[in-house]
């Protein structure tokens, strides 16, 4: 995982060549402001005591508070961590989320535990956390990420409650449950905005045309590696735009189908059978990795970091590959990729979609107000009056769909394609004005460095 970090590195320093920020700024972006590592010990069911070791990065305090996930895994380290951090402060900046770049980790594995002993972990934890000063909702804003979901961070939520008497401590934490100040459509946003983005893409003529790719989604074949929350939505609403989904990849092996695989189906088959082999209609490969080389125009990989590297990249065959993970293809086999002219999606942009809707959140929270409340039956009546006033020249029956006002998952899910679309325009200017010499990734990185150096200037941090 250092390997990752260095990763990050690489992709800053080659597009901090294409800016005119001086050394230091860059310099400055670059380092990871703050970090604690901890051990605490909990109390198992059987009465033995264990101690548990866990990070928080705070990379960039360019904007607070800081935000970024908390993942719960047996292979964490400080290194990776760092770089997690790092990529989430050029995904805010790159999507225009006011947030720097945070992200933690807590070295187990969530599934050896039972769920009170997690709990007691995830309590202990917010309360070293607050106790370091290393969260709330202006300091330090965790999320859900890979091995943890909604229940931790109610169980946040609660755990900072009780510790202080701010009355926006529903805004400590993202990723909640709706009943305890999370927000409706946050579990399907990054799968969600991986489509945005897609659609975005295949959507964009001049960036098609040098990249020799047919517009539109229509029958598009996609390959998917990681059926997790990210991968089963990147996949639900692609296959709902019109695409095939011809492979899903997952540890114990891959089921495909040139047919198309009914995701939905899929993922109530896996609930079911704690796998997804013997999938009914579709045949079962047992070698995972056999996903990386498969003929289709759109790969996904949304598993973990470093899955396509300088060792496989040659197996590739996909036309554009879209990182829903973070860091699944390394920088080299990325300009190898770039030289062969495989479209890289890159994860900066691509799963920003939850941090988005992480944020949407946060704003919920601390303005003690769900979406859409005030605005809802104003805006139906207003459009109620429009569709009445053109309805003796329309019919009226077309128009009647028009006179809804937006619930609180129409706005998210507008705000979310919104950003998805405004950060492809960012990127695509970039590649354009190099001519198409650079690849998105390296475009990515300089719109977010160029975000981030123009925020520190404004903060009066450098004259």
């Amino acid at each position: 995982a250092s390997q990752f970090f260095k990763q990050v590195e690489l992709s800053f320093d080659k597009a901090a060549q294409n800016t005119n920020i001086s050394p230091d700024i860059l310099e400055l972006i670059k380092q990871n402001n703050a970090i604690v590592h901890f051990n605490f010990p909990i109390k198992k069911d059987d009465g033995s005591i264990e101690v548990i070791e866990a990070w928080r990065a705070q990379h960039s305090h360019h904007r607070t508070p800081c935000k970024g996930g908390i993942r719960f895994a047996p292979i964490a380290n400080e290194d990776e961590v760092k770089a997690l951090a790092a990529l989430m402060s050029y995904k805010c900046a790159l999507v225009d989320v006011p947030f720097g770049g945070g992200k933690g980790a807590v070295r187990i594995d969530p599934k050896k535990y039972s769920e009170s002993e997690l709990e007691r972990i995830v309590r202990r934890l917010t309360f070293e956390l607050h106790n370091k000063n290393f969260i709330g909702p202006g300091i330090d804003v965790p999320a859900p990420d890979y091995g943890s979901g909604q229940k931790e961070m109610a169980w946040i939520a609660d755990t900072y409650k009780s510790l202080t008497s701010d009355l926006n401590a529903a805004g400590c934490v993202t990723g909640k449950p709706v009943t305890q100040g999370g927000i409706r459509g946050r579990t399907e946003a990054t799968g969600l905005g991986a489509a945005f983005a897609l659609r975005e893409l295949f959507a964009t003529e001049s960036l098609l045309k040098h990249y020799n790719l047919t517009s539109g989604l229509e029958g598009k074949t996609v390959s998917l590696q990681g059926f997790g929350n990210v991968g089963y939505h990147s996949v639900k609403f692609l296959s709902e735009m019109g695409c095939k989904i011809v492979a899903v990849s997952e540890y114990e092996g891959m089921v495909t189908s040139s047919d198309g695989i009914d995701v939905e189906a899929l993922q109530s088959y896996r609930n079911e059978n704690r796998s997804i082999e013997g999938f009914p209609g579709c045949d079962f490969v047992k070698d995972n990795q056999a996903v990386f080389g498969l003929e289709v125009d759109i790969f996904i990989p949304a598993a973990l970091e470093a899955q396509i590297t300088k060792d496989n990249w040659q197996v590739v065959k996909a036309k554009v590959i879209a990182e829903a993970a973070n860091g699944p293809v390394t920088y080299e086999a990325s300009e190898r990729l770039f030289e062969k002219g495989v479209l890289i999606m890159p994860d900066i942009y691509l799963n920003a979609g939850g941090v988005t809707v992480s944020y949407f959140e946060w704003i919920k929270n601390l303005a003690h107000i769900r979406f859409g409340r005030m605005e809802k039956r104003y805006d139906q009546r207003n459009f109620s009056k429009m569709v009445d006033l053109v309805s003796h020249v329309v019919d009226k029956k077309q128009l009647e769909g028009m006179a809804i006002g937006g619930d609180e998952v129409d706005l998210v899910h507008s705000g979310l394609e919104e950003t998805m679309a405004k950060g492809l325009e960012d990127i695509h200017k970039v590649v354009a004005d190099s001519g198409y010499k650079v690849d998105l990734r390296t475009a990515a990185f300089q719109v977010a460095i160029e975000k981030i150096a123009l925020s520190y200037v404004e903060n009066g941090i450098f004259p």
